[in-house]
């Protein structure tokens, strides 16, 4: 191809580069190079926060609830019963990782000089662990079952400091019945800390039998099921199925159930995270502008510089077409340049990050302590060819000043 060559022999050849287009183009090449730095960070910091964010909020409570309707309404929790052909139909689901069992009480934490609220979460002998292993700081877990009480709770870090509590001591809680005030010593064998403050501020763990226990709850009940799905994209498709299979069913003792995903049950923590991709579209609105103008800057200023040479094409037969081919190629050439640039700082900081978490955040804040980062081969892609599309879709307009130059005049331009 023509354009192609001639476009590539002006890229590379050293000859006729002027005082003017040399820093032009160099800061063309540089805005896109800094301009898609920006767009690449900013995308793995979103997309890894959310990631953050998300699976913290699934650890404590999983992707989806099967529960009590009534609890919807009430503070406290009311139980369903959960048969073994329950969990089995729920495991035979083909969209289902796992599920477990469990059952909530609210109740308060008491020592001699402070308190603390808290609900006290237990689970079963079927419990996906992964979740609190990865942030186990001390101790171990609970003997989780749903036969026998142990006594034992874990804890976060964050209540433990408050209320100056250490591994292998006993705290004293206390439940709130119609009757009275019902206390239960346990002891903490673990702490936790997740740095989600809003969940590590009240959630212990401890077994099933435990909470059912202090529920008057029977063997067969608990406060719900949850269930743990393969695919997280689907998520409101599987709740959709899920709830119409469940609609209008009671279980054995008359109560409803009520099917609610994660996103459902935190609305203003997943709202917030929504907001952050009207943010990300702004800033990649700002960089591929940005990015446009200095790489249109500089094609301008090459046609300008190589008036004789346009004149002198088109003294030979070349149209104003062909013409413009040449300088679009030169410019992706230019823009090429800045994406391998670009590409190398961006994934090498981003790296860096992932791997020493140079930089920190406050977690009370941000609930992580370092800035998340997240690659993907696919948006990578997606990114670089979005930004050699728009940017010569933005030089499309500029190329025409090629057919304002007259061959007869342009001869004589210096």
């Amino acid at each position: 191809m023509f354009e192609f060559q001639l476009a590539k022999r002006l890229y590379t050849s050293k000859k006729g580069v002027k005082r003017i287009s040399k820093p032009a183009v160099f800061i063309a090449v540089l805005g896109i190079a800094i301009g898609f730095i920006v767009m690449m960070i900013t995308i793995a910091v979103v997309i890894g926060f959310k990631g953050e964010i998300r699976n913290k909020a699934v650890g404590f409570s999983s992707d989806i609830q099967l529960s009590n309707y009534n609890t919807m309404a009430s503070y406290e929790s009311h139980p369903i019963a959960v048969s073994d052909s329950l969990l089995t139909a729920l495991q035979e689901y083909p969209d289902t990782r796992w599920v477990q069992r469990y059952s909530t009480k609210v109740g308060m934490i008491k020592t001699e000089s402070s308190f603390q609220g808290m609900i006290l979460k237990g689970v079963a002998q079927e419990f996906e662990t992964s979740f609190f292993t990865k942030y186990l700081v001390e101790g171990t877990l609970p003997a989780f079952n749903d036969s026998t009480s142990t006594n034992e709770v874990m804890l976060s870090k964050t209540v433990a400091d408050l209320l100056d509590i250490h591994l292998d001591d006993r705290i004293f809680t206390y439940y709130a019945e119609d009757e009275g005030i019902k206390a239960r010593r346990l002891k903490v064998v673990g702490i936790y800390q997740t740095n989600f403050y809003e969940y590590d501020k009240l959630y212990l763990l401890t077994d099933l039998y435990t909470v059912n226990k202090l529920n008057r709850w029977g063997v067969d009940q608990a406060s719900g099921v949850e269930i743990a799905i393969k695919d997280y994209a689907k998520l409101e498709e599987v709740t959709e199925d899920l709830g119409d299979k469940f609609m209008g069913l009671e279980d054995a003792y008359g109560e409803p159930y009520i099917v609610n995903n994660v996103e459902q049950l935190n609305p203003q923590l997943f709202g917030w995270l929504a907001l952050l991709d009207l943010n990300v579209w702004v800033i990649l609105g700002l960089m591929m502008a940005i990015s446009g103008f200095t790489i249109i800057s500089g094609l301008l200023i090459l046609i300008l510089e190589r008036t004789q040479m346009i004149g002198l094409l088109k003294g030979l037969g070349a149209t104003n077409k062909m013409i413009r081919k040449v300088f679009i190629w030169l410019a992706i050439f230019l823009i090429g340049k800045g994406l391998f640039w670009g590409n190398i700082v961006g994934l090498s900081l981003c790296l860096i990050q992932s791997k020493f978490g140079v930089v920190p955040l406050d977690p009370a804040v941000y609930h992580v302590d370092k800035v998340p980062i997240s690659l993907s081969l696919w948006w990578v892609v997606a990114l670089n060819a979005a930004t050699i599309l728009i940017s010569v879709l933005m030089l499309l307009g500029p190329s025409y000043l090629v057919s304002r130059i007259n061959p007869a005049t342009s001869m004589r331009y210096e």
